[in-house]
């Protein structure tokens, strides 16, 4: 994958997770900066997704720590390079449920 195509599909991502969160109901604020998305939950936790376009990568920060993810273009998905290899929408699912202290369920598009 190029610069332009990491780009393209890491810029799709940002907005597709602002719309899961839309769609999903939970009390989740968010922001997004220069390609940095924040996502803050009640509690004053956060989430902090940017992209790592040198790495081709999404790098995500939570209170369980620090997440890079690979693009898969065959499977069409991020997948977390250390672990079980999560994908992405699974992990911020599981994350942001933690953080918030209730289920949150956040699927792509």
């Amino acid at each position: 994958m190029n610069e332009s195509e990491f780009q393209e599909i890491a810029e799709q991502t940002i907005e597709d997770i602002q719309d899961a969160i839309d769609n999903s109901g939970a009390d989740i604020d968010y922001d997004e900066i220069g390609g940095v998305l924040t996502l803050e939950f009640a509690n004053g936790s956060k989430i902090i997704f940017s992209k790592q376009g040198a790495m081709n990568q999404l790098w995500m920060a939570a209170i369980s720590g620090g997440f890079h993810f690979n693009y898969d273009e065959d499977a069409k998905q991020w997948v977390c390079d250390s672990g079980d290899n999560e994908e992405l929408y699974a992990m911020l699912s599981r994350l942001a449920s933690e953080q918030a202290g209730e289920a949150i369920i956040l699927s792509a598009p």
